[in-house]
This record gives structure tokens, C-alpha cells and sequence, in this order.
């Protein structure tokens, strides 16, 4: 089936550069799209046709309205979209202007970001899994934020181990504090990205945002406070049940980590790891896994963690078939023995 429709004559702002926004429509609905005077052709079943149609509808009254896409929006948008048949260009234009905090507009780039910040306002605890650069922090602090500003909370505790990669804090120079600040400085970035610095400078001296590594939440109830914890991947199972017992009344929590990148010693089991096992059938927690499709910093990112996990799976096939052979080998050694023992 094809159907021309009317469109306004700047549409050409919606292909996005190298027509990358077009082809995300295209892959994602099973349509082709071409460009008219003023028109635009589409090629498709019926019913993909017309969520095609929709779409460019929705972005005319957008613009209409005076709604401004910031870089990179109407693509991450339309990756929902059609990732979500019940989503529409204008709800999700709709849903981010709502999200509104500080110096930014938190808007969900990918279907599971959508989940996240949707599981975040309806439960009380939270864990957001998958790899680096899906949003995970970035969005629970602006989450936070949302909150504090709201006076839904009266505080912010952002939590980290200090553990990292071949590091150990006694190697750092400085005092205790200037130790683990490099450990907590992702989280400085995502509240200096989202507030005026002199209003963050102020929040943290006044303790309203309070950053800290996890060993600090011991023996501590968490009452009227949004508290995250990163990096969770690198808690022990000790920390993280004492982390996870901390929520007191009216707070919430949000867990986030990446179970690919443990840099706990290899006898210790992951903390994170541990408590999807046993939290997974617990009510009132939300586990939200994200993938390489919701990485939303260079395109590259996306195709590196692709190729890590090819390669992981390569490795772990090609020494299952190293194993089977040297099974099969034992066995045939083993025959040929028996053989020459009967003769």
C-alpha cells in the first residue's frame, strides 16, 4: 500500500542529520519514506502506514505548539516509539517536558530508560542493571533532584564503594576525604550537570546532599531521604544487605551497577549479584535491565559493548569446544588402552 500525506515545508528538520531519524522510522515501523514537494510518501502494510502517518502528525502540531527538540531528542523519542507500539511522538514530547528540573529537562532516550524513571516514581526500591553509559546514575540523581525540589524528600545521599579497578585507596594522596572523592566524583558531575554549582555547593554543606562511600551508611535509618547507590556491582554481600536494610520511612532507593564490570577480588561474590538471586521475588522492588541499545553517549559505545559481549559469548563457546574435545580425546585414550590390555 502507499499514501501520500501533507506535510509542513521545513519537514526536512525531522530526517535528522545523514537522515538518521528517518531511518530509525523506516527500520522500526517497516515502512519506506520518501520525500515529495511538499509531501511525503509512504509504503508499508495499512496499519504500519498509518502509525507512520501519526507520527509526522504529531510532530506538525509539536512544532505548531512552539515544542523545541534539543539535539538528539526527537531520535531518542522515536527509538521509543518504536520500541513501544502504545507510545506516541507526543506523549513522549509530553511525558519530558514534565521532567523539567534545575538547568535540564530529563527526557528517556530508550524504551528501558522510560521503565526506569516510571519503576523510580512508583516503588520504593530500584535497580537499574546493565552496562556503562545507559543512563542509569545520570537518571536516578536527576530523579532525586525532581524530588528534593518537590520537598518529596528532605535529603539526597549518593553512596559508593571504593573499590576500583586495580586501585586501592591508601595509594592516593591527601587526607581520608581527598582519598575518595576521585572514587565520587561521577556523581559530583551528574549534580554540577543539573544544578547551579553555588546551589550544590550549598546543598552539600548544609548536608542536603550528602555524598559518601558505602561503608559510611552503617548503623544508619534513612528516613525522608532519596538515597542511590553506584557501582553496586563492587558492594560485597555484607554491604549490600546493610545497604538495602538502611530505608527508613517516606525514602526512597535506587541501585545501580553493571555485572560486567566486578572489581572485587574473584573470591568474593558481587553484592549486586547476590541480591538479584534473592531480592528478585521480594514486592515493592522494580529490577530494570538495560542494554547495549539504550547507551546513550558516542555511537561507538554501543558498537564496543557489542563487541565485548560477542566476544565473551566466542570465548565461552570455543572453550566449551576445547573441553568437549578433550573429554572425547580422554575417552578414545582410554578405549585404545583397554584395547591393548584385551589383546
Amino acid at each position: 500500500m502507499r499514501k501520500s500525506i501533507d506535510v509542513s515545508p521545513n519537514i526536512e528538520t525531522f530526517f535528522g542529520t545523514r537522515d538518521e531519524n528517518l531511518h530509525v522510522l523506516e527500520d522500526g515501523l517497516n515502512v519506506n519514506i520518501d520525500l515529495r514537494s511538499e509531501a511525503v510518501e509512504l509504503e508499508g502494510t495499512p496499519r504500519d502506514i498509518a502509525r507512520a502517518e501519526q507520527v509526522f502528525s504529531d510532530y506538525d502540531q509539536l512544532q505548531r505548539s512552539g515544542h523545541v527538540f534539543n539535539n538528539g531528542d526527537l531520535n531518542s523519542m522515536l527509538r521509543v516509539l518504536v520500541a513501544d507500539p502504545k507510545a506516541t511522538l507526543r506523549g513522549l514530547a509530553e511525558a519530558g517536558k514534565q521532567r523539567s528540573l534545575g538547568r535540564r529537562t530529563v527526557q528517556p532516550k530508550s524504551l528501558n530508560q522510560r521503565r526506569y524513571l516510571d519503576a523510580i516514581e512508583t516503588h520504593d526500591m530500584v535497580f537499574g542493571i546493565g552496562p556503562a553509559g545507559t543512563g542509569k546514575t545520570y537518571l536516578a540523581v536527576a530523579m532525586a533532584i525532581s524530588a528534593l525540589i518537590a520537598k518529596r524528600v528532605n535529603r539526597i545521599i549518593l553512596a559508593r564503594p571504593a573499590v576500583e579497578a586495580g586501585e586501592r585507596l591508601g595509594f592516593l594522596p591527601g587526607t581520608l576525604q581527598e582519598k575518595i572523592d576521585p572514587y565520587l566524583r561521577p556523581l559530583y558531575d551528574a549534580l554540577y550537570d543539573m544544578l547551579d554549582p553555588e546551589r550544590v555547593d550549598r546543598y552539600l554543606e548544609k548536608s542536603v546532599i550528602e555524598i559518601a562511600p558505602i561503608a559510611f551508611m552503617r548503623g544508619r535509618t534513612l528516613n525522608d531521604s532519596f538515597v542511590i547507590l553506584d557501582e553496586a556491582q563492587n558492594t560485597t554481600s555484607e554491604q549490600m544487605k546493610m545497604f538495602v536494610t538502611r530505608l527508613g520511612f517516606n525514602s526512597k532507593a535506587v541501585i545501580t551497577g553493571d555485572v560486567t564490570q566486578i572489581d572485587l577480588p574473584s573470591a568474593r561474590r558481587s553484592g549486586l549479584l547476590e541480591a538479584v538471586d534473592v531480592l528478585k521475588n521480594v514486592q515493592g522492588l522494580s529490577f530494570v535491565y538495560f542494554d547495549e541499545a539504550d547507551v546513550v553517549r558516542h555511537h561507538l559505545v554501543q558498537r564496543i559493548i557489542r563487541a565485548y559481549d560477542e566476544h565473551k559469548t566466542k570465548a565461552s563457546e570455543d572453550q566449551m569446544n576445547f573441553l568437549d574435545k578433550a573429554m572425547n580425546g580422554s575417552g578414545l585414550v582410554r578405549e585404545e588402552q583397554e584395547d591393548t590390555r584385551d589383546q
